[in-house]
C-alpha cells in the first residue's frame, strides 16, 4: 500500500489543524477498513514548543518538526528522507520511540487516521482528523468515542515516554 501522510498537504501553510478521539475497540474490530501500515517513530527532541520526529511508515520515511500547540493548531514541517537514514536514526539517536499500525479511513469526505498502538501502548486506539479550520464541521464514524484533542497524554511524543500500560 502506498500511503502518504495527510500532513504532506501544504494547503495549510504549514499549519496542522487536528482533532483526536478515542476509538471503541469493539466497534473498530467490526468496521470495514483497508489494510494498515506499520509505523515506527522516535523523537530526537520533544519539548513543549518543538518536537522533532523521525518516522518509518511502510516503505517511506519522514522527518517532521512540529511547533507548540495553540488550541488544535500548530506549525508542522515534514520532509521525506531515505528509509535507511531514518532506520539508523531510530536505532541510534532517538530518546524515545513508539510503534503502531495506522489505518486511513475515508468517511463522509474526510480522512480519518486511526492508530492502533503496539508494544507498551497496546490497547490504545486513537483516531485523528485534519481540518481546514478549527471550527470546521464533520461527521464522526460510529467507532469514535471521547475527544482527547487537548489531553497531552495522547500526544505520540508523550506516549513514547509515558506509555499507556503505565496509566492508572
Amino acid at each position: 500500500m502506498n500511503y502518504e501522510p495527510s500532513t504532506m498537504n501544504s494547503a495549510h501553510n504549514n499549519i496542522e489543524i487536528e482533532r483526536k478521539f478515542l476509538v471503541d475497540a469493539e466497534k473498530w474490530q467490526q468496521a470495514d477498513k483497508p489494510g494498515g501500515v506499520l509505523y515506527r517513530q522516535g523523537y530526537l527532541m520533544s519539548e513543549n514548543n518543538c518536537t522533532i520526529r523521525v518516522r518509518v511508515a511502510g516503505e517511506k520515511a519522514f522527518m517532521t518538526i512540529k511547533g507548540a500547540s495553540s488550541g488544535i493548531s500548530r506549525a508542522e514541517y515534514e520532509y521525506e528522507i531515505p528509509v535507511a537514514d531514518a532506520t539508523e536514526m531510530l536505532d541510534n539517536l532517538v530518546a524515545s520511540e513508539i510503534s503502531k499500525t495506522r489505518y486511513a479511513i475515508n468517511f463522509e469526505n474526510k480522512l480519518w487516521e486511526v492508530d492502533v498502538f503496539l508494544g507498551d501502548n497496546a490497547g490504545l486506539i486513537v483516531a485523528e482528523i485534519e481540518l481546514q479550520s478549527e471550527n470546521e464541521a464533520f461527521t464522526k464514524p460510529t467507532w469514535i468515542t471521547e475527544e482527547v484533542s487537548g489531553d497531552l497524554r495522547y500526544y505520540n511524543s508523550k506516549l513514547s515516554v509515558d506509555p499507556y500500560k503505565n496509566w492508572k
